[in-house]
């Protein structure tokens, strides 16, 4: 089972996976003692031993990750594969994928996507097609326009558990807030 939850916008505590994953963090933000890994949406010069943040591939406590680079590499997103299921993050701002970008991710189980310009959004939902769909808000009326423009209508909680399996039809949306 995995659990999301929201640290506020779009950072997410994701646990179940056998390391605690803090997905975006906030300048401050207090992390764990240890068993974590931190995907940061911005490279880093020099990071430390527990923080990704350089596209490419990586493989931490049977959690594979992949670091996915936008604007010339200044920004990253990530694909996990842990516990059976791959799940994308898309870092803020939302950027255009390419073909060759989506192609290198392949099939996702669960898009976590930040509830930011509806008609990105839209499209990023239809390119990636996800079973499941966790939009990360800060703000209640950015996230009921990309909720009307795609469609759905989304439970709003704070933690997210993930049991089992994925829906077995169409797409479950859950909004994650703080």
């Amino acid at each position: 089972m995995l659990t999301f939850t929201s640290l506020g916008g779009s950072s997410i505590r994701v646990t179940g996976a056998g390391k605690i994953v803090i997905v975006f963090p906030t300048e401050g933000m207090k992390m764990p003692d240890r068993d974590f890994i931190a995907l940061l949406p911005v490279p880093q010069e020099s990071p430390t031993v527990h923080l990704i943040s350089w596209p490419g591939e990586y493989n931490e406590a049977g959690i594979s990750i992949k670091g996915v680079g936008h604007v010339e590499g200044q920004q990253v997103s990530y694909v996990l594969q842990a516990e059976n299921l791959t799940i994308a993050f898309l870092s803020r701002p939302l950027q255009d994928w390419s073909d060759k970008q989506l192609e290198m991710v392949g099939d996702i189980d669960v898009l976590v996507i930040p509830a930011f310009d509806a008609k990105l959004v839209q499209k990023l939902v239809d390119e990636f097609d996800p079973r499941v769909l966790v939009l990360t808000v800060s703000d209640g009326a950015e996230s009921e326009a990309v909720l009307k423009q795609i469609g759905a209508h989304g439970e709003r909680v704070d933690e997210y558990k993930l049991k089992g399996s994925l829906p077995a039809e169409g797409r479950e949306t859950v909004v994650l807030v703080k």
